[in-house]
């Protein structure tokens, strides 16, 4: 860095040019749906020009991939607190309904990643990486319950701590898809909170009613 600070100043602009790109693409996917949406109406919504955005992003796929890393990343850290707030004697039930509580349950994203899903699904190599963001997930929810094993008895039926961890990535996905469909958030919470209890404890949470 010069003394004057130029190069500081340089990647504080880049950084800011970065995040502007990346929430006005949120927006306009949301809006219009991902396989419909050019890097040129990236960038007009974000006020910058094509070369604004290639110096950030190679194309729309690496750009998405950077907002799956941020919310994925999100995800993560929403878990593993919530996990890790009982200490080594993981009390299941109170971590579940942390869990549910704290959970990113986005409408708009979820719109953006299941439109993602289905471009991802047609290409092996998107599919790939896509498959790779999503493991991130499982592995610090496994993780987490992988240090608790000793101490909190899990579901036979589970087997491992990461097949715990694929139930419950599975159950999210699960809560997400009828989120999309009704809207109703509060609801979501609710079923997630239970289908959970279910997963990992004994299940004596009453059943859910009036979903599907």
């Amino acid at each position: 860095m010069g003394a004057d600070g130029t190069a500081g100043r340089v990647t504080g602009r880049r950084a800011r040019t970065r995040a502007n790109l990346l929430r006005a693409a949120f927006s306009v996917f949301a809006a219009k749906g991902f396989g419909h949406v050019s890097i040129e109406q990236v960038c007009e919504a974000a006020g910058y020009t094509r070369g604004a955005f290639y110096s950030n992003f190679s194309g729309l796929d690496e750009l998405f991939f950077a907002l799956y890393a941020e919310r994925a990343e999100l995800i993560a850290e929403q878990v593993s607190e919530a996990l890790a707030r009982g200490g080594p004697d993981l009390d299941v039930p109170a971590a579940v309904d942390r869990v549910a509580e704290v959970l990113l349950l986005d409408r708009d994203w979820l719109l953006v990643k299941t439109d993602f899903l289905v471009h991802a699904a047609r290409d092996p190599e998107v599919a790939r990486a896509l498959l790779e963001h999503r493991a991130r997930l499982r592995r610090a929810v496994a993780d987490r319950l992988a240090r608790a094993r000793g101490h909190t008895e899990l579901p036979a039926v589970l087997g491992d701590a990461d097949g715990a961890a694929h139930a419950v990535v599975a159950a999210y996905d699960g809560v997400t898809t009828r989120l999309l469909l009704d809207g109703d958030v509060a609801g979501a919470r609710v079923w997630l909170r239970q289908l959970l209890t279910a997963l990992l404890t004994d299940g004596t949470e009453p059943a859910a009613h009036g979903r599907g």
